[in-house]
């Protein structure tokens, strides 16, 4: 792959063929890197946002779109400003200085030409703590590993399990194989996910599953899929926090948010499939939500403390 596919974009699963250069893609977007906000985050998960924050840059833009995104005026509408590659690095280093754990990069795959110059030169004038590429997953094998041994730790979603309702959601109905690949080929650059002796990632994969209202995202099917493709030993983060954002309003099914009964059948089934490794939320009533992530239920985790690794006993 090289920089001449922005004339005719086929970077990502999409295949737009629109020239980039000179006009917006599928992703809403062209070729020009553009940013909503780069800060240290600490809604993240645990081994993310640490003590110091997760070095987070949030890209306009993205390839997939959902209907109810909560990002939905970064992803969707594209709010942010234009920067250069130049100017990314500095942001880079600059979040390093001010003590991120990390480097993570929130919806990145549209920008990955771009992003991988960027983290190469990075790495080059200093740049040592992990990169984090944040994404839906919708990717090209091919276009992933550009990233081999550049990206330290992948966090992707796994959003839908039925290409019916991966279709009507995100115009993608060939999200679910789509993404089974892309997720296997990360996997197969960093392995499971490792942590330093405070808890902090260093390396590897942790897959996050969002659980929408009404079973649409199939998560349990999804689980399944991960057991048999990956193992019980994958780290998993179990989000219990939709609410209804974006275009959500539109579509009755996902007018409200998740019941409880909803999200435990989902913890139980990962709990019951051997999946040890896992990060749970509180699951609140208000109409916007702000990530809490916590140990798994007492019943199936009684530690007293939060445990970074949720390496639950069964």
């Amino acid at each position: 792959m090289s920089y001449s596919q922005m004339f005719s974009c086929n970077i990502c699963p999409r295949n737009c063929g629109i020239d980039r250069t000179k006009n917006k893609g599928y992703c809403g977007v062209t070729d020009k890197l553009r940013i909503n906000l780069a800060t240290r985050h600490f809604g993240e998960e645990p081994c993310f946002s640490g003590t110091r924050g997760s070095g987070t840059i949030f890209f306009a833009g993205c390839n997939l779109r959902c209907v109810y995104c909560q990002n939905y005026e970064i992803s969707t509408l594209c709010w942010g400003k234009d920067i250069s590659v130049e100017e990314l690095i500095r942001l880079m280093l600059k979040l390093q200085e001010e003590g991120a754990h990390n480097i993570n990069l929130v919806t990145p795959t549209h920008f990955t030409l771009q992003l991988r110059e960027a983290i190469i030169q990075a790495k080059e004038k200093g740049l040592t703590i992990p990169v984090l590429w944040n994404s839906s997953a919708y990717e090209k094998v091919e276009t992933l590993q550009l990233l081999t041994g550049l990206v330290d730790i992948y966090l992707p979603d796994f959003k839908y399990a039925h290409k019916v309702y991966a279709q009507k959601y995100s115009a993608a109905p060939d999200y679910p194989a789509v993404a089974i690949s892309a997720i296997k080929e990360m996997f197969s650059q960093v392995g499971l996910l490792k942590l330093d002796e405070k808890g902090i990632a260093q390396k590897g994969l942790l897959l996050r599953m969002l659980i929408l209202p009404n079973k649409l995202a199939g998560c349990k099917e999804n689980l399944y899929t991960l057991a048999e493709e990956l193992g019980t030993e994958l780290t998993l983060s179990l989000m219990g926090q939709y609410y209804p954002a974006g275009k959500a309003k539109n579509y009755k099914e996902l007018t409200r948010g998740i019941t409880l009964t909803e999200y435990f059948e989902v913890v139980d089934t990962a709990v019951e499939l051997g999946f040890t490794k896992l990060y749970t939320q509180e699951i609140s009533s208000s109409d916007t939500w702000t990530p809490n992530f916590s140990p798994a239920p007492e019943e199936i985790n009684p530690a007293s403390e939060f445990n970074p690794q949720l390496e639950l006993t069964l």
